[in-house]
């Protein structure tokens, strides 16, 4: 959607979360915001409050769309999230990298979102026989949202890694195949590392 095309709101708090995501948050003014979304100040305030209110606003806005992106980790609708806004995408990590850099609440609920929607999906296979039971649950979620968040956290190392210039369709169209043949057929060909993984905890707990 153009910016003509946006609400003065939504216009604010786009121009919010790119200078948030540039600058963080406590370099950021209203000012600026305001100048960048071609409103005054006052009608920044008169929309969410104050300063705090607009990055509340914020928060809530990426955390959607980031939550949403780390369930399509691994799959072709990651890579059409993508391709319909690069930039955007790309403003969006840089303003959750700031997040979790400060340890706000909104990394903590980020966190907590995906984390939950990661073990409703699992049990909601295992019910369904198209996922396999597991031992932990919450913590098969939590290793499950270490891979989904490195590809929100970790684009520019990630790509360079693979070759590239820049986090991309090349990048992810890469990564698609091996993330889905690793949660498909699992990386080991025996359970010769689970047992001896199981046999040091137990010996940890006796000791």
């Amino acid at each position: 959607m153009s910016s003509a095309d946006l609400t003065a709101a939504a216009r604010i708090r786009n121009a919010a979360v790119e200078l948030f995501a540039r600058d963080g948050f406590q370099k950021t003014n209203v000012r600026a915001i305001a100048a960048a979304a071609g409103v005054s100040a006052g009608l920044v305030i008169h929309h969410f409050g104050s300063k705090d209110g607009l990055r509340a606003a914020c928060d809530e806005f990426v955390l959607e769309i980031l939550a949403r992106r780390a369930r399509a980790a691994g799959t072709p609708d990651l890579l059409r999230e993508y391709l319909a806004d690069p930039e955007a995408y790309r403003v969006q990590i840089r303003y959750m990298s700031h997040a979790l850099a400060d340890d706000s609440p909104i990394a903590q609920a980020f966190v907590d979102r995906i984390v939950d929607d990661a073990e409703a999906v699992h049990q909601a296979g295992v019910e369904a026989g198209t996922m396999r039971p597991t031992s932990d649950s919450r913590a098969l979620a939590v290793c499950g949202v270490l891979i989904g968040l490195a590809t929100l956290t970790m684009p520019p190392a990630l790509a360079r890694a693979l070759g590239q210039e820049e986090f991309g369709p090349e990048v992810l169209r890469r990564m698609s195949a091996p993330m889905l043949e690793l949660y498909t057929y699992g990386l080991y060909t025996d359970d010769t590392v689970l047992r001896a993984a199981a046999a040091a905890t137990e010996e940890m707990k006796q000791s």
